[in-house]
């Protein structure tokens, strides 16, 4: 069974690489790149087809032996050869089952993060500042690039609001679980007494949106030019450089003052709008989607609370899976891999279940 899919594959794999090199598809930048990012996925899967036929043929050859052999010293050696082949194959097989998983095609994109202080006035602030640099910690250790695209501060530290753009290598696959509030149990700063308060921040990762996915009709945008606000130099409150979009059909409203030049902001508020534009259509296929598959862990519902930080108990529960771990100061300061690697098998292990076709 699971070689019939692997055929199937390898001849997909000789389509996409004969694809790839034809002009009328390389002029097609948009065929062009979703058959790039697939080439690539399918040379993984024929690297790992490789490896399990020679694993296969090995443990046909030790049977064999094991079946004629009459030397006791090798037929020690075959029924080794072929336990430590048989060992190897039921690992392959499940590694490959989940490489066959259609993979989302969003998951390569680079993405914008917004953060936002949600209940809790000034500790709901001080909680997203947290959330930005235990963010901004983990992209560092992936090798991505992360820039700010715009920010309010909070009055006591933090954030009110700040939107990033990381880009590197599946960002979006790897992060786009951190949607959602998350809750933080804690003695604020402010707080004398030292009562435990709960204050709680929303985070948004939408995959940014190529401009052949989502054009805009610029017709429907108006464009507002006014003077920087906060720190950031001499060009701040001097010059029409900051902008906000209103993008007139759904009212959204976009603003972007992190750059010295207007045409730069200008062009980190379209990608804002447009992957914000690009997300809502995506919401609509996912709860669409997720009808077909009640018990999937959907990355598009703002409103749920996915995970609390507890800090007296030093403790992180992701709610979606029921998973707690002791573990606070670590996760706080960007080692968030665990709680990423634990939703990502949890999301593959559901779609293992639920698919009728592996590819």
């Amino acid at each position: 069974m699971l070689q019939e899919k692997l055929e199937i594959v390898k001849q997909r794999y000789s389509e996409v690489a004969d694809l790839i090199i034809q002009p009328d598809i390389i002029a097609d930048q948009k065929r062009y790149v979703s058959l790039n990012r697939e080439y690539k996925e399918l040379s993984a899967l024929m690297e790992k087809r490789s490896e399990y036929l020679t694993v296969l043929s090995n443990k046909s050859e030790a049977q064999e032996l094991v079946s004629v052999e009459k030397d006791p010293e090798m037929l020690v050696m075959a029924k080794e050869e072929l336990e430590e082949s048989s060992q190897k194959l039921t690992s392959l097989e499940e590694e490959i089952r989940f490489m066959l998983i259609p993979k989302d095609p969003e998951d390569a994109k680079n993405v914008m993060m917004e953060l936002r202080a949600g209940t809790g006035g000034d500790e709901a602030s001080i909680f997203a500042g947290d959330l930005y640099r235990m963010y901004t910690k983990y992209c560092e250790t992936k090798g991505w690039k992360v820039s700010v695209v715009d920010m309010s501060e909070g009055t006591s530290g933090g954030f009110k609001e700040i939107i990033l753009e990381v880009s590197g290598e599946n960002v979006y696959g790897t992060l786009k679980f951190e949607s959602g509030v998350h809750r933080v149990q804690r003695v604020p700063q402010t707080e004398t007494q030292g009562r435990v308060h709960t204050s709680a921040a929303t985070v948004m990762v939408l995959p940014e949106a190529e401009e052949f996915d989502v054009e805009l009709d610029m017709s429907e945008i108006r464009i507002e030019r006014t003077t920087s606000t906060g720190p950031g130099g001499q060009s701040v409150n001097t010059t029409y450089s900051a902008i906000k979009l209103h993008h007139e059909p759904t009212g959204m409203i976009v603003s972007c003052q992190d750059q010295k030049s207007s045409h730069k902001n200008l062009e980190k508020a379209l990608k804002v709008l447009r992957s914000r534009l690009y997300d809502m259509e995506l919401a609509k296929k996912q709860a669409a989607d997720s009808e077909k598959r009640k018990s999937m862990v959907s990355s598009g519902d703002r409103s749920a609370k996915i995970r609390t930080y507890n800090y007296p108990q030093g403790r992180v529960t992701d709610h979606r899976i029921g998973l707690t771990l002791y573990d606070l100061q670590n996760i706080i300061n960007g080692d968030i891999q665990k709680l990423i690697d634990e939703m990502q098998l949890y999301q593959n292990t559901e779609k293992l279940k639920f698919s009728d076709e592996l590819i």
